[in-house]
């Protein structure tokens, strides 16, 4: 369900202008200025006109037919149009007028071809509305707009940074990757990076012009004699390989027939991707996220958890502490904690900002950090840092990572501390991520406290590994999992398969009310109908911080060496409740 924009209904708009027999006039998209520029008028005198339209279907545009401009019945026509755009997290339907710039009876900006169609033109109005002007638009993000008009995940990638040129195997991956995404109906754009204003709009020697963004309409793997040759299709531009090349004269015409290479416009073009590789710097995959379960094709299970950065001067309640360049603030931005229950599974996280007008973004970015399997409280000291995207002024940045089951913190920041602004952010995973922020900085205090005890501690137990486990499977390994126990609480690692030398690698965080209860830790083979004991270790009480490698020992025997293996742990136990 669609929401309407600045509180603007269609359907209402529309009925009123009907009984009032006129057009409608859009008050705040007005015919001025105020629409087209910032500040000044930089393309003289400028005329808006109401076009006869004949709208064609397109994704963002609801009830076409409807909106459609017929002459048999131009009492219905009533000047107004709305559209569709996903922003922030949710559908906008943004309605506006049929008034259109003109300068010299030419329009301004985007037009067809053909001078009867205006579809293009309003949809561009329509968008310029959500930025506040039609010269926000200009030299806006491409990876942006994709996500305006489908709701999707745009993935941009740096084909110089990322090695694809040099690395054939980086590049037959991409290929894979770029295939996936149209065959699945995602977007692809890509260009070529123009690194001052005198390049801009430069044109190569084969005829592509740097700056521009091209559309990749096709994709085809296509059989070349005894081979398979990799083929993009894009548009706006000459053909860099010509129908009669010596390339194209190994395509067989029933090759040609069956794939359906051909071209269809006189804009478009057909390249290898090895051509594509050596002239583009820039591509950007537009993924629309499939998170049906009724599907043949990869489903996701997407989270969203919407937030802010704020200031403040106490610490605890700063939420505006900027990169990790910032070490003493860094903690203090919002922390957005998931749990990610598949062995190993892909990941792909989105943080977006509100727009500041003027198309002007903040440089924001994010960390992910492998934290403790039940922390529920804010982290106060940095833990393993697993991935984290690069830092841009762009409205959204976006990472896809492969993570291992456990549970993580997202740290969404700003690259200077002090910032203020509104943030999205969009985790999609293999299985559900049960995601939301923390916001508390300890157990908070109830009446209940008095009676039953309030912590003392707070403990940091890190399970590193075993080595020389028993082998109780038939071929001499185990399956093996261990339990930290600590005041009724329990935290459970995933099983090793198939090893006697498991590197764990988890942590558990425990707020102590005894700080003279050991802390214990259980070691078991998993099996298929019961599990069987392998040893335990029990921790001491003392504070401070530690690393053991202790024996395992059976229960209910205080002697060590008793069993075989041991376990390595380290462990951060403090009075202070906030210091981990």
């Amino acid at each position: 369900m669609a929401v309407p924009y600045e509180g603007q209904s269609f359907s209402a708009l529309r009925r009123q202008c009907q009984q009032n027999g006129r057009l409608f006039e859009d008050p705040l998209f007005p015919a001025s200025d105020q629409s087209l520029f910032y500040q000044s008028n930089r393309i003289g005198q400028v005329t808006w006109k109401r076009p006869k339209v004949r709208a064609k279907k397109c994704i963002v545009i609801p009830d076409w037919k409807d909106q459609e401009w017929d002459q048999g019945k131009t009492e219905s026509y009533s000047g107004i149009f709305h559209f569709r755009f996903w922003r922030f997290g949710e559908w906008v339907d943004v309605v506006i007028d049929d008034r259109l710039p003109t300068v010299n009876g030419e329009l301004v900006y985007c037009h067809s071809n053909d001078s009867s169609e205006f579809w293009s033109a309003l949809v561009e109005k329509a968008y310029a509305k959500t930025y506040g002007c039609y010269e926000a638009l200009d030299g806006g993000n491409t990876a942006d707009a994709l996500v305006d008009f489908t709701g999707g995940v745009s993935e941009p990638l740096d084909l110089i940074e990322h090695g694809f040129k040099e690395d054939e195997e980086k590049c037959n991956e991409l290929f894979e990757r770029v295939l996936k995404v149209h065959d699945r109906g995602g977007l692809i754009s890509c260009s070529i990076r123009a690194i001052s204003a005198a390049d801009m709009e430069a044109r190569l020697a084969c005829g592509l012009v740097k700056g521009h963004a091209y559309a990749v309409t096709d994709v085809r793997r296509v059989r070349l004699g005894h081979g398979l040759l990799a083929y993009f299709r894009s548009d706006k531009l000459n053909m860099i390989r010509r129908p009669d090349s010596e390339e194209w004269k190994k395509v067989s015409k029933s090759e040609r027939e069956r794939i359906g290479v051909t071209v269809q416009d006189d804009g478009e073009f057909w390249m290898n991707f090895d051509d594509f590789i050596a002239n583009f710097t820039d591509i950007i995959l537009c993924r629309l996220i499939n998170t049906s379960y009724l599907s043949l094709h990869k489903t996701w299970d997407e989270a969203v958890m919407s937030g802010s950065w704020q200031r403040h001067d106490d610490p605890l309640l700063n939420r505006a502490g900027g990169c990790t360049n910032n070490k003493l603030s860094f903690l203090q931005n919002p922390q957005v904690f998931f749990q990610d229950f598949a062995m190993n599974s892909d990941n792909m996280c989105v943080s977006s900002q509100t727009e500041r007008g003027r198309g002007e973004n903040l440089a924001i970015g994010f960390d992910i950090h492998r934290v403790e399997l039940n922390r529920t409280y804010r982290m106060h000291v940095t833990q393993q840092k697993v991935g984290g995207s690069v830092y841009i002024n762009s409205r959204s940045v976006f990472l896809r990572i492969d993570l291992k089951e456990g549970r993580y913190v997202i740290i969404p920041t700003t690259f200077d501390p002090g910032l203020e602004a509104d943030f999205l952010l969009r985790n999609f995973s293999d299985v559900s991520a049960d995601c939301k922020e923390l916001t508390q900085h300890e157990p908070p205090q109830t009446c209940w406290s008095g009676l039953c005890g309030y912590p003392s501690l707070v403990t940091q137990v890190h399970i590193l590994n075993a080595n020389g486990l028993a082998g109780q499977d038939s071929d001499g390994v185990s399956d093996p999992y261990v339990i930290i126990r600590c005041e009724g609480e329990k935290v459970r690692s995933p099983v090793h398969k198939n090893t006697r030398s498991p590197v764990f690698d988890i942590k558990g965080l425990f707020y102590r009310k005894k700080a003279n209860n050991p802390i214990s830790i259980e070691l078991y083979n998993h099996n298929a109908l019961m599990d069987s004991f392998l040893g335990q270790v029990t921790l001491p009480a003392e504070q401070g911080e530690f690393q053991q490698t202790l024996h395992l020992r059976d229960k209910g025997n205080r002697r060590d060496n008793d069993l075989p293996g041991t376990l390595t742990v380290a462990v951060v136990t403090s009075t202070v409740l906030t210091n981990i």
